[in-house]
């Protein structure tokens, strides 16, 4: 495969970068989704369902657009405690997403001066709420940051489906050698390479700030008291 050095060589003349959400901008709690399902709904079946990248079941559904946000909460409440509401379904799911580092925000603002900022998500239409609370109240609403969002439950398609990659590209309209696609998934980067996107991993929990500007070899975007 590409050596990640090579790949840059090969883009310096990227304009458009492309980033995953979950992971990436947003740190997850897998676990304490799972435990916030069984503890507030009683609904038991999580385990089986839900996945750091590719989730299955109706959460799959959900995510690719094919059941829509009320389908999803009504399957839920049908197996969860009497007295459930959809509020805690919500509530539940939202604790997938754990927060946003501060810095990261800062970075985006950074980098959406020099590049045109996308977000290439598998997503839903009831974590997106609260993620983009999370970026607005750190000044960084989506809106502002990203010219656009592929979400996959409103393009009806997910990662790393090759059709859902070449319509982002298509979309996005420049040449594949100046776009570039950062995702924590690496079935999710070799699915984008298949498909002619420029694509590399990151690897959870590593300084965002450092990994750019190593990757753009700009040292400028690493904030002041960042090492």
């Amino acid at each position: 495969m590409e050596s990640l050095r090579n790949i840059v060589k090969r883009i310096m003349s990227r304009k458009a970068l492309i980033f995953d959400m979950g992971g990436v901008l947003v740190d997850l709690d897998i676990e304490g989704c799972k435990a916030a399902f069984k503890s507030i709904l009683g609904y038991e079946r999580i385990d089986e369902l839900i996945d750091p990248c590719h989730q299955k079941g109706i959460i799959g559904e959900l995510e690719e657009g094919a059941i829509s946000a009320d389908d999803f909460r009504r399957m839920i409440l049908a197996e969860s405690v009497p007295g459930s509401v959809e509020a805690d379904v919500d509530e539940a799911f939202g604790r997938i997403l754990a927060g946003i580092e501060p810095y990261k925000a800062e970075l985006l603002l950074r980098l959406s001066e020099r590049y045109d900022l996308y977000m290439l998500s598998n997503n839903n239409g009831i974590t997106i709420v609260k993620a983009r609370k999370m970026f607005e109240e750190l000044g960084a609403p989506i809106e502002k940051v990203f010219i656009k969002c592929f979400l996959s439950y409103e393009m009806k398609a997910l990662k790393p489906s090759a059709e859902f990659y070449r319509t982002v590209m298509d979309q996005i309209g420049l040449p594949a050698d100046q776009m570039l696609f950062i995702d924590d998934s690496q079935r999710n980067v070799d699915g984008a390479l298949a498909a002619g996107l420029p694509a590399v991993y990151y690897q959870p929990g590593t300084d965002l700030s450092v990994f750019m500007a190593e990757l753009l070899e700009d040292s400028s975007i690493i904030m002041e008291g960042q090492c």
